[in-house]
């Protein structure tokens, strides 16, 4: 549960981020992070999806 708070949390920042510089590559990665804790029951999982899916903006810029 606290997981999925922390994941929520930074994919909400990402999302905003991405809608105030109107930038795809965060905006659609605070979506996902938002919705993947709904969808990935398993704690293991859900972190090692949800480091990846937070990095991708830093490795990845438009």
């Amino acid at each position: 549960m606290l997981l999925s708070v922390l994941f929520g949390a930074i994919g909400s920042g990402y999302f905003l981020y991405g809608r105030k510089q109107q930038a795809v590559v965060p905006l659609l990665c605070g979506l996902v992070l938002i919705v993947m804790p709904y969808f990935i029951p398993n704690a293991a999982l859900l972190v090692v999806a949800g480091v990846a899916v937070s990095a991708i903006p830093y490795f990845y810029r438009i």
